[in-house]
């Protein structure tokens, strides 16, 4: 999820800020420890957005593999066991579009990892 309103506020350089509201890292349905995956460099993962398919990728696409996220990010954080990185999103983001996409109340997200389970969120507007 993100913000775009906030995320482009200042100067459109800082992504954190519209990354990080409460309910904006949805995970689920269910997590799996590293031998329930034979190769997580293999797992088709899909975005649809009131049942239109807005992202449809691998996670053969990374940028960065598993270990070598791993191995960067155990410098300077020590992990644990359930620890959760967020590594970014396959190509097809709404603000991307032309014309632009933008979720709005009363839409549904769904985000699925092919072998694993479909996590589904309805999109509410706070406020």
């Amino acid at each position: 999820m993100s913000a775009r309103d906030w995320q482009l506020k200042k100067d459109g350089k800082q992504w954190m800020v519209g990354k990080t509201f409460d309910t904006f890292a949805p995970v689920g349905p269910v997590l799996v420890t590293r031998d329930e995956i034979p190769n997580p460099h293999a797992l088709p993962i899909r975005l649809r957005l009131n049942g239109q398919t807005m992202q449809n990728s691998t996670t053969a696409q990374m940028i960065f593999s598993v270990e070598d996220l791993l191995a960067y990010i155990s410098q300077v954080v020590t992990l644990e066991p359930g620890d959760l990185i967020f590594t970014g999103t396959p190509p097809g983001v709404g603000n991307a579009r032309k014309p632009p996409v933008f979720m709005k109340d009363g839409d549904v997200a769904e985000v699925e990892i092919e072998g694993l389970g479909v996590l589904r969120n309805p999109v509410r507007q706070e406020g």
